[in-house]
């Protein structure tokens, strides 16, 4: 079954699709997939019913803007297509999208680092500067079993609160936003404190960790004078992509190598567009 054409979607879908695609291969990029698992989300601007996620059964880069599937908050597939939704994905994205307005977009991983993380009892501790700009804003839930049960969304939204950062124990990383750039660019920095924090722990030494109250000037510098920029952020980590110039030169030289990959020659204009 066909996919909508570029055609179809308005001007703000389009740019959300867009850009929610394009989290989809940075991710790829680096290495933070599992397989067809896990998922990144994102609202529609004037579409509070409904949101944005990827179709069950892609690799994370063959996610595409037209093959982006919309669903309803209460599960309901909205676009005309041939996949389905993870159903843990849509357990875990629907109750964050219905029960916290002030959230956009949702990126929950399940990479080596985040998952060893969520191992630990205390989880990331505040042992880089990294780590410290998430000092006292990370939410814990524990382990229930793969999140198919829809009663799971109550203790979900219960053990998030007003944070937007959440260590699913035994499981891996939750990261959300007011935008797409800022949960992707969270579980960037979250993704590299875990590394340091894993890193650290590796040599058997002890560890320096500063005092609660540089920990918390951190959090209060990094808001008041704009060091983390995840708007800045979020364009340079886009151009970490191929340009559309670059792309469409070793198209003819990719495809004479290996048979042609339908959804990066049918959609990488409009992807890049």
């Amino acid at each position: 079954m066909p996919v909508f054409a570029r055609s179809y979607f308005c001007d703000a879908e389009w740019k959300v699709r867009q850009d929610l695609a394009a989290a989809y291969h940075l991710a790829a990029l680096f290495q933070w997939t599992d397989l067809i698992y896990t998922h990144i989300s994102a609202n529609i601007p004037g579409q509070s019913d409904c949101f944005l996620i990827n179709p069950f059964g892609l690799h994370f880069h063959e996610v595409t803007p037209e093959n982006l599937i919309k669903v309803s908050l209460d599960g309901k597939i909205l676009s005309r297509t041939c996949y389905d939704i993870n159903p843990a994905g849509l357990v875990i994205h629907s109750a964050l999208h219905a029960e916290r307005p002030d959230i956009s977009a949702v990126v929950h991983l399940h990479t080596v680092t985040g998952m060893a993380i969520a191992a630990l009892e205390h989880g990331l501790l505040p042992i880089s500067q990294h780590a410290c700009h998430f000092y006292g804003k990370i939410a814990f839930h524990d382990y229930q079993g793969i999140a198919f049960n829809e009663q799971e969304k109550a203790s979900l939204i219960q053990d998030l609160g007003d944070k937007n950062i959440m260590i699913l124990r035994n499981h891996g990383f939750l990261t959300a936003g007011s935008s797409l750039a800022e949960a992707f660019t969270t579980m960037y920095t979250l993704e590299k404190a875990a590394q340091v924090q894993i890193a650290a722990l590796s040599m058997g030494q002890s560890l320096s960790i500063p005092l609660p109250d540089v920990c918390q000037k951190v959090v209060e510098e990094t808001g008041k004078k704009n060091i983390k920029n995840s708007t800045l952020e979020w364009e340079a980590l886009k151009r970490l992509l191929p340009s559309p110039s670059s792309v469409l030169k070793m198209l003819p030289a990719i495809q004479g190598k290996r048979p042609a990959n339908k959804f990066f020659s049918k959609h990488i204009e409009s992807f890049l567009a």
